[in-house]
């Protein structure tokens, strides 16, 4: 979801940027600061008035009698009929800055207007100027659908309507595309996996889960947003007025700075927002919308989930041209992939071939900011920029003004950044043309705990079979023992393993460096983690694809979680972390049905797949961390095999990881065969 700012990254890319409603945030400006930035924003809003025509604070009405605020900006010349860039938020795209008493910015809407479109940026339902009850992703659906109804039929409308937008600008996109209404044309939906509901081996309703525990970074984005009880204007307003009174008042909530890494711990769950002084509303409490609020006392297969602005691949397919943008390092990059995969295999869909993906090794929505050195967390990544405001506006330019410029010839189905070997690689599909599983199964002496413990990863391969990975090993060990010898670890729900950089979004300075790649050797002398390592590789290999885990667990809890955390180590011992992922035991059978353990029985656990490109260069190990928990990015299971959410009290997890011929614990990679 979710950058929570005033500033508004409405439609991140192309030529859009950033949409500051409030006025750049950190240090106040200096008076000359100021008198520079009034007089730029003032000459912007001059050339824009002189080639558009300027609509703000347009109420749009939808079929319940709501209606939606937008602003709306298109070409002066009325000889033709133009496209439109559209572009719904949950946040605050106000015409005038209100802390710096002058326009916004209007470099964004002067450049597409110069271009031959119109804009439109509207709120969602419950937000701003907007009038209703919000829900995530401007539930109900039918919103999108008048929307679409209202733009494609206004005489100055061409019939063609774009989507773009980054976070929540994008991920009310899918399923808004499913509805195929016939004005949609195109879409660009980017790091948009909160919109994504269930789709292949993902059922995470929005991000909202990963393996049945709740993701709970986006607590804290949920308290400034549910915004349920706030001031409006009078529905008998005037166009008028609502524009004068934008000047005095933009409806943007002053929200109390919390300090969310404590507030995090407050136990019961339901109750954190409430605790920390935030507002009532979708979270916690029962609210006037289709999905009956209550977000935190769901399960990952209640119905209410499908009622709301979600995308169900199951039940809403996608026939519309799509280019997809995605990050390494954002939290859902694995439904991502899959929901990008899942439309193009549609052998229903007449656009299947027009679908088209980008995949930077940034955080959520960090595209445009790559640099010649592309630091994520601590990782240099190098030069990893594009030129994504020639690839949205080639992609705009044929889609919606039916231009022949030759971008899809040229532009790959897949261009995703392999990291390690800090390259753009071309590929027709995902994963690339030869990509194969290798499985690495995990062995010890029963004492992995730690990096200082014994655990290994280690690779066999039949002798009819040509080895695919090359360790520089010195001696034969047999991958599956026939004896096991487990290694425990506990996990304590008061003191859980920590969150440590990772795949993460609005992380609210909760986690270390907010997320991205940072060494994970001080994280691994914890014994509350296992640790297993491969030798050193002779040979480098490329890792583009899905990574599966495989645990054969015990413990002495009726319900428990087990971690997952892929790791790149560098000859010299710095540890990157590329992937994590969970599983709360309760959910081992599947995400509708709850199997609590019985204590001292061995159980198969496949994890939540992970995703990465990375080249592992000659020297480097493969490491695999294991433990029974991750927080604050994923809930404490208190281990009680209760609701969790209501709880107080937790359970000590004294928690056991088999390895043996009969209990192969393992991980599997998708290795990229190179040409030679």
């Amino acid at each position: 979801m979710h950058v929570r700012s005033l500033v508004v990254c409405a439609i991140a890319m192309s030529a859009f940027t950033c949409l500051y409603a409030q006025g750049p945030r950190g240090n106040p400006l200096t008076p000359e600061e100021r008198a520079v930035l009034i007089a730029h924003r003032e000459k912007v809003e001059k050339e824009l008035e002189d080639i558009a025509i300027i609509d703000r604070k347009v109420m749009v009405p939808m079929r319940d009698g709501t209606r939606m605020q937008a602003d709306i900006y298109r070409p002066k010349n009325n000889s033709k009929k133009v496209p439109i860039i559209f572009s719904r938020t949950p946040y605050n795209f106000n015409f005038w800055d209100l802390r710096n008493g002058t326009w916004r910015d209007m470099g964004i809407e002067l450049d597409y207007v110069k271009r031959g479109y119109a804009i439109v940026e509207m709120n969602e339902r419950g937000h701003y100027f907007s009038e209703g009850n919000y829900d995530i992703l401007g539930a109900p659906l039918t919103d999108a659908e008048d929307q679409f109804n209202w733009m494609g039929t206004q005489e100055w409308s061409n019939g063609k309507i774009g989507l773009i937008g980054c976070s929540s600008t994008a991920e009310w996109q899918l399923a808004a595309a499913s509805l195929d209404n016939k004005y949609l044309t195109t879409i660009i939906p980017q790091s948009f996996g909160a919109g994504v509901g269930k789709v292949g081996p993902y059922n995470e309703q929005g991000n909202w889960y990963r393996g049945g525990a709740v993701q709970m970074l986006f607590i804290d984005w949920i308290a400034g947003e549910q915004n349920q009880i706030r001031p409006m204007f009078p529905k008998d307003a005037t166009q008028a007025q609502l524009i004068e009174g934008a000047k005095l008042f933009d409806l943007a909530p002053q929200v109390k700075q919390i300090e969310w890494a404590k507030a995090f711990l407050h136990l019961p769950e339901q109750d954190i927002i409430k605790a920390a002084g935030g507002p009532a509303g979708i979270y916690s409490d029962k609210m006037p919308v289709d999905t009956g609020g209550a977000m935190i006392q769901r399960t990952p297969s209640d119905p209410a989930w499908r009622k709301g602005g979600l995308w169900q691949s199951d039940t809403m397919p996608i026939h519309k041209p799509g280019l997809w943008f995605m990050t390494w390092y954002d939290v859902s990059i694995g439904p991502n992939l899959a929901a990008y995969n899942f439309v193009r295999d549609d052998k229903t869909n007449p656009y299947r071939d027009q679908q088209y993906a980008v995949i930077a090794p940034t955080l959520h929505c960090g595209y445009k900011r790559a640099t010649e050195h592309t630091v994520v967390g601590e990782r240099d990544m190098e030069d990893a920029r594009l030129d994504y405001d020639a690839m949205t506006v080639a992609w705009f330019d044929h889609f919606l003004k039916g231009e022949d410029n030759g971008f899809l010839e040229k532009q790959p189905k897949v261009l995703y950044y392999e990291m390690g070997l800090n390259q753009w690689k071309k590929s027709e599909t995902w994963p690339p043309k030869g990509a194969t599983p290798v499985t690495l199964t995990l062995t010890s002496d029963g004492h992995a705990n730690s990096l200082n413990g014994d655990g290994k990863l280690l690779y066999e391969v039949a002798k009819s079979e040509s080895p695919r990975l090359k360790f520089a090993s010195t001696e034969s060990k047999p991958s599956k023992s026939a004896t096991d010898a487990p290694d425990a670890f506990i996990y304590d729900p008061m003191h859980p393993t920590p969150s440590y950089g990772g795949n993460v979004c609005c992380a609210a300075n909760t986690i270390p460096g907010n997320g991205g790649a940072l060494d994970q050797r001080q994280m691994e002398m914890r014994n509350d983690i296992l640790v297993y390592t491969s030798d050193p590789l002779e040979e480098g290999i490329e890792v583009s694809g899905p990574i599966t885990v495989t645990y054969y667990v015990s413990s002495d809890v009726k319900d428990t979680d087990v971690t997952a955390k892929l790791i790149d180590v560098l000859p010299d011992g710095t540890a990157y972390n590329l992937d994590e992922t969970i599983q709360r035991l309760r959910y081992r059978e599947g995400d509708d049905k709850k199997v609590l353990m019985e204590s001292g029985m061995v159980y198969k656990v496949t994890l939540t797949p992970m995703v990465t490109s990375n080249y592992f260069g000659k020297g480097h190990r493969i490491r695999l961390e294991v433990s029974g928990s991750n927080f604050p990015r994923f809930d404490r299971n208190l281990n009680t095999g209760g609701n969790n959410y209501d709880e107080t009290t937790s359970v000590v997890a004294h928690t056991s990881i088999h390895h043996s011929a009969q209990y192969p614990s393992s991980i599997t990679l998708t290795v990229v065969s190179q040409a030679k």
